[in-house]
């Protein structure tokens, strides 16, 4: 049996089998390339069930064929070719994704979010900003990651004006991916942390403690102490400084675990 025979039951289990080995075994791999390669004469199962682990057999031989499935729309499996691109590295699937945010399937959208972002384009930055503002929370999620994943100081502008802005009462995916701008962020997030509005001096906060930063520790603990104010959620400034401290604590010591492994 192969995996253009016998039952669709059948072919998936030998499809997740040779998954298992393809990381250390290029036969194996090379046969799960091969469904890629030759998608339109596979069933849509095997093609999604093998790009939901894309890096662990996506080469430069699927490059042709991800791109040409990611336009593809008589397939239908955007979404995954835009995983594969991805996990390919494949930066020529920059336009075909863009042209994807507008995609009617919330899937095809959300994995093009991640794919740029993967891709790194800092070029894409403005595409990638307006969705902060999207109705629903998890693109917004999904663009704050990517804005992050990208970096460069467009990317970073584009998430400290939700901060600043902010659109909507709970923005915890913003400060988490601003804490990833560390060292350069932590001048700002200081200034924020004095702001007269307490929505801000929350945010701030959290993002702080996810700096694992010990220069962010002193500005904590005076929140913790000294800033009572609630926020439009109901949240304290100084409930969140706790918390952060203690975030930042964990950081630190996972990173000293680590180094102390190495």
């Amino acid at each position: 049996m192969d995996l253009r025979s016998g039952t669709l039951e059948a072919r998936e289990e030998l499809l997740y089998e040779l998954l298992d080995r393809a990381p250390d075994d290029d036969s194996a791999a090379e046969a799960v390339r091969a469904v890629v390669r030759d998608y339109r004469d596979h069933h849509r199962s095997l093609f999604t069930r093998a790009l939901n682990r894309a890096d662990v057999f996506v080469d430069d031989s699927l490059r042709g064929p991800l791109l040409a499935a990611l336009t593809d729309t008589r397939y239908n499996c955007q979404a995954w070719a835009a995983m594969g691109c991805a996990a390919g590295g494949f930066t020529e699937a920059v336009p075909a994704l863009l042209d994807l945010l507008d995609d009617h399937d919330w899937n095809v959208r959300e994995q093009a979010v991640r794919a740029l972002g993967r891709l790194g384009d800092a070029g894409v930055v403005p595409a990638l900003a307006p969705l902060l503002g999207d109705p629903q929370e998890y693109t917004r999620q999904h663009a704050a990651d990517a804005l992050a994943d990208i970096g460069g100081p467009e990317a970073l502008d584009a998430l400290w004006q939700e901060l600043e802005h902010r659109r909507f009462p709970r923005i915890g995916y913003v400060a988490s991916n601003l804490a990833r701008f560390t060292p350069e962020v932590l001048p700002r997030l200081e200034q924020a942390a004095a702001s007269p509005d307490p929505n801000q001096r929350y945010w701030a906060a959290v993002a702080l403690g996810s700096t694992g930063d010990e220069r962010a520790a002193p500005i904590l603990e005076r929140l913790m102490a000294t800033d009572h104010a609630a926020t439009v959620f109901d949240g304290r400034v100084d409930v969140a400084a706790k918390k952060a401290l203690r975030t930042l604590r964990r950081i630190q010591a996972a990173i000293a675990a680590r180094s102390a492994a190495g």
